[in-house]
């Protein structure tokens, strides 16, 4: 017998404050299927604009720190269902296992880590803990990407051959992170944004996109990073090949010296019997051209499609905010079936976990050994 939860899911933020676009984004993304309600929240390491910024946006617990926030939570009498970790990248691994050890679920954002080494740390404490751990892996929250990925599924395409995917960007064709931009500084320092500099922030979205829609597990890779612009202390630029079991083939290029282009993320899958493609820039629409027959395109609440995550009217457009509301609503329904002493609903199980986290920083670490080897393959298990 189960027990229903009458209430909104409690949920907490680190991270997020003043001038970071990913928090107000989490912040929306949280509320729109009306799940959670903010209560509490370290928005900043500086310990006034956190205090500050929470007063502004009326949360009504605010922390100078994670760490002060992580044990008051763990001994509130109302504490937090789960914790949004919304920092730069160097700081996730201490954030998220301060608060797996209080006792707290995990939303946290890619990559969840800058070392193997830490993610493999966190994925043992999740599974200690039996916590939840979701992933902020956007794209994979679009109702269109899920609809691929049941057509792959359904073995309606074949078996697959090639995978090509690019995420590419301009908005670093510059130098930006010498002129003032907060954003452009961490992702380009190493010591916050760990070795990677494209290839965490961008890369990592295309490689677990392939995974997620192709269904396979990727085996090796070979990979060429560049750095073109002069002084830059990161890569800007990401060729990879990619071996996926059962001897399908990828290509992957993430850039973000790309000039002309804003976040163009595509995918384009090819089977045996048909083909798949998919923009996140004209995210509604799936072009699906089967063997030898003309090419159709699927559009999101179109007849006989099953997009789960659709919460609007066919030719209502859905887009980034709504795909991020689906992961958080994929989580919620996870964490509320476990409070109600149920089973969740299957299409929450598509939600990103710290497996993929994990395989992130994998794939992170092999193509950095690949890149400083000069393309030589290496395992991605």
């Amino acid at each position: 017998m189960t027990t229903k939860l009458n209430r909104r899911l409690r949920l907490g933020m680190v991270g997020g404050g003043p001038g970071a676009f990913i928090g107000d984004v989490h912040r929306i993304a949280s509320r729109i299927d009306d799940r959670y309600e903010l209560v509490a929240a370290a928005l900043s390491s500086n310990p006034e604009k956190s205090l500050s910024f929470a007063a502004k946006l009326r949360i009504p617990r605010a922390y100078a720190s994670y760490q002060e926030m992580a044990a008051a939570e763990a001994i509130h009498p109302e504490p937090i269902d789960v914790v949004a970790i919304v920092t730069p990248n160097d700081t996730h691994c201490a954030i998220a296992m301060a608060f797996l050890g209080a006792g707290i679920h995990v939303m946290c954002d890619k990559p969840i880590t800058t070392t193997l080494a830490d993610a493999e740390k966190l994925q043992a404490e999740v599974a200690r803990t039996g916590l939840l751990f979701g992933v902020t892996h956007t794209y994979s929250g679009y109702p269109m990407v899920r609809q691929m990925k049941a057509i792959v599924a359904s073995g309606e395409i074949g078996k697959i051959r090639m995978i090509n995917v690019e995420y590419v960007q301009g908005w670093l064709a510059t130098p930006m992170e010498s002129s003032g931009s907060k954003q452009a500084e961490w992702r380009t320092d190493p010591a916050r944004s760990g070795p990677a500099g494209c290839l965490g922030d961008i890369g990592t979205h295309a490689y677990h996109l392939a995974c997620f829609v192709s269904g396979l597990k990727a085996e090796s890779i070979s990979t060429e990073l560049s750095t073109f612009v002069p002084g830059r202390r990161l890569d800007d630029n990401v060729q990879a090949m990619i071996r996926f079991e059962g001897g399908a083939r990828a290509s992957l290029w993430s850039s973000q010296i790309a000039i002309g282009c804003d976040n163009n993320l595509n995918i384009r899958i090819y089977g045996e019997t048909g083909a798949l493609e998919w923009s996140q820039e004209n995210p509604n629409y799936v072009r699906y051209t089967p063997l030898l027959q003309p090419t159709q395109i699927l559009s999101r609440g179109g007849g006989g499609l099953n997009a789960v995550g659709s919460r609007l009217p066919a030719g209502h457009p859905e887009g980034y905010l709504e795909a991020f509301a689906t992961l958080y609503t994929d989580l919620a329904e996870q964490v509320t079936a476990r409070l109600e002493g149920r089973a969740p609903a299957p299409s929450a199980t598509d939600l990103p976990t710290c497996e993929d986290g994990v395989a992130g920083l994998r794939f992170i670490e092999a193509a950095i050994q690949s890149s400083a080897e000069g393309t030589a393959w290496k395992p991605l298990r």
